[in-house]
């Protein structure tokens, strides 16, 4: 998009270029954990934000690869911490997973699920059967997720099937989810490392960021050009990684994961860098000759 140029700026001193490029995006696809809240923490400077989005016109999409929570679970989620979001400004790894099988497995109904209760409610309303802990009771496909509530004997279920030759399809690669408490929280690649070294098989199918797959839809819905879009979020190797493979603009905030150091790592470099989106609202603002955030 803009050549792989960092673009970390100060609020006061935008260069033309860029303030072009800013004046020209339509639609954000904001992540959530690590770039509008961490954990159960929203940060403060997110409410102002997204009002902000509402009076320059500029409408967005909260996207996320945890599926641990279904749409309606993540929507009561937001509206405890004062956002207010309809079920069509949610899009998640869950929501892509479910599109993906229903296109690539048309006849597979009976899934092995590693998942959250939330989760699971959301796939079964989908249409789906999720199988027992039996190796009597078959499935089409396993789906491993960020599974929460993950057991052991669950754990080698999974492994028995996806040994057996199912498809095995994850609904995202991340390795840890941001957390606010003094501990970390085991996501689904790192489930997947596991069942990988006990069965010799990875995923067939990695869904969720990077994916592009989780852009292209939103692309489409609101009938966007790339440059029209703008992906934000605290992770280089999913929310970056995913921007570039889709065509849309890239933009890093150092609320959640990535750190100034991981910027000089190898990897896809984003469009800009910001400390949060309270600079970069501010620099839209600017961009459209506004006044900045109070």
């Amino acid at each position: 998009m803009s050549g792989g140029t960092v673009g970390t700026t100060t609020s006061g001193d935008l260069i033309f270029g860029m303030k072009n490029l800013l004046r020209n995006i339509r639609h954000l696809a904001l992540d959530m954990d690590g770039t509008i809240y961490k954990g159960g923490t929203l940060f403060g400077f997110t409410r102002p934000f997204l009002s902000l989005l509402g009076e320059l016109g500029i409408g967005h999409t909260f996207l996320t690869n945890n599926p641990s929570k279904s749409t309606s679970d993540y929507l009561i989620h937001l509206k405890k911490m004062g956002i207010h979001a309809k079920p069509t400004q949610l899009y998640t790894s869950t929501q892509c997973t479910l599109e993906f099988l229903r296109e690539n497995y048309p006849a597979a109904r009976r899934l092995f699920l590693l998942g959250t209760p939330s989760m699971a409610r959301e796939v079964v309303a989908a249409g789906f059967v999720l199988t027992e802990d039996s190796p009597h009771d078959e499935p089409d496909i396993v789906v491993v997720a960020f599974d929460m509530t993950l057991t052991y004997a669950r754990l080698c279920r999974a492994a028995y099937w996806i040994s057996k030759g199912k498809p095995y399809i994850a609904t995202n690669p991340d390795r840890v989810c941001p957390t606010d408490e003094p501990t970390v929280l085991v996501d689904c690649g790192s489930i997947c490392a596991s069942l990988n070294e006990a069965t010799g098989r990875t995923p067939t199918t990695v869904l969720g960021k990077p994916d592009p797959r989780m852009l292209r839809g939103i692309l489409n819905r609101h009938s966007l050009k790339p440059g029209e879009l703008a992906m934000v979020g605290d992770r280089i190797y999913t929310d970056i990684a995913m921007a570039k493979k889709a065509g849309v603009f890239g933009v890093l905030v150092l609320t959640g994961e990535a750190t100034a150091t991981d910027l000089s790592a190898t990897g896809p470099t984003p469009d800009w860098v910001w400390p949060s989106l309270k600079e970069f609202g501010d620099d839209l603002r600017i961009a459209r000759r506004e006044v900045t955030i109070a």
